[in-house]
């Protein structure tokens, strides 16, 4: 099952979220990691409604900042976790 990004909402104030899992097709990643990233206090900023979890992707500590804030240019810059 292929999951896509969300298409831009119609209202522009309105915040897009990401679901667990199309972060983790996004990214590569299992959606156990994701669950683990959030324990370990790793990872984008999240919101928990309920058992259902979402990704902003805007904003900041959103998934686009995240992403971001975790590029870099050699393999001897040094990470911060």
């Amino acid at each position: 099952m292929t999951r896509n990004t969300p298409s831009a909402p119609s209202d522009p104030d309105r915040q897009r979220y990401l679901t667990q899992h199309e972060l983790a097709d996004r990214w590569g990643l299992s959606p156990k990691t994701l669950a683990r990233w959030r324990c370990i206090g790793k990872g984008p900023h999240f919101a928990k409604h309920s058992k259902k979890v979402t990704y902003p992707l805007d904003g900041e500590g959103g998934v686009l900042d995240w992403e971001q804030r975790t590029l870099y240019r050699s393999t001897s810059e040094r990470v911060y976790a």
